[in-house]
């Protein structure tokens, strides 16, 4: 329940009843819960605060939930949402899930319905909540860094994206020869660009902000996948998502930079800056 109680959630519908009934079930279970009647009212209190999840109805008074779902997309990729909707066509259905919808539920659905779809969004925000940490802790490694190491993260700041959320600033991480576009998930060198999962963008990001040591299996699959295991059980886990970071940087340009340390873990490796 505590741990709910920090998540909080913008619940857009038009419909006071159906509002007030799907923000009692969050509210009785921890979460807390901002309300908006129409798409821009919601977009006004994204602007105003951070949420973590956006449930917002299809069919909303001033515009459509799919036009919703792309203005908080432009505004933050990372942004969690669910769509609510009495009916939907096949055609809606499929643009929503390829905008980025973390799922659409039909109405009528029970608190029980809405409860576990939340839940199960919840863990990407928690993932995406600790991504940010990540990126928060390599900007201010930025400072501390020295010739000692060669592999570094430097943040630049790019023009701000146009539509909604204009002054939101894209960051671009530069790890030797290697761009990282958070919100992307991709990674660029020579001219050439590679997509990651989410585990192995955040698997690369927590070996950049922890460079200079060994991190455990069993550390980076609580850090990235946000669970405890054991040491034999967390190299199960990690060893074919690091197998499939270091194909696709090498395919790159032949970029390693991940180095096992049998019987340890695993550690960045140290490069020479491009240029």
């Amino acid at each position: 329940m505590a741990e709910r109680q920090l998540m909080r959630l913008l619940l857009v519908d038009g419909d006071g009843l159906s509002r007030y009934t799907v923000s009692m079930a969050m509210q009785r279970v921890g979460y807390m819960v901002g309300e908006a009647g129409s798409g821009e009212a919601a977009l006004e209190r994204l602007a105003q605060g951070d949420y973590d999840l956006v449930l917002a109805e299809i069919d909303l008074p001033d515009m459509n939930g799919i036009d919703l779902l792309k203005a908080i997309k432009n505004r933050s990729p990372d942004s969690v949402v669910i769509l609510m909707a009495d009916t939907v066509s096949v055609e809606t259905a499929v643009e929503a899930l390829r905008l980025g919808a973390r799922d659409l539920l039909l109405k009528p659905f029970s608190s029980e319905d809405i409860r576990g779809s939340v839940e199960r969004a919840i863990q990407t925000a928690r993932r995406l909540r600790r991504r940010r940490r990540l990126l928060d802790s390599i900007e201010r490694a930025v400072s501390d860094l020295t010739r000692e190491f060669a592999v570094t993260a430097d943040i630049e700041s790019a023009p701000a994206q146009r539509g909604v959320g204009a002054g939101a600033h894209r960051n671009v991480i530069r790890l030797g020869p290697l761009s990282v576009l958070p919100g992307k998930y991709q990674v660029t060198a020579g001219g050439q660009s590679a997509s990651l999962t989410p585990t192995e963008f955040d698997l690369l990001l927590y070996l950049a902000a922890h460079r200079g040591r060994v991190a455990s299996c069993r550390e980076l699959v609580r850090e990235v996948r946000g669970y405890a295991t054991d040491e034999e059980e967390a190299r199960e886990v990690i060893r074919p998502h690091v197998s499939n970071l270091r194909r696709k940087l090498k395919e790159l340009g032949d970029i390693d930079l991940i180095v096992n340390v049998r019987g340890v873990g695993y550690r960045l490796a140290e490069i020479a800056e491009a240029g």
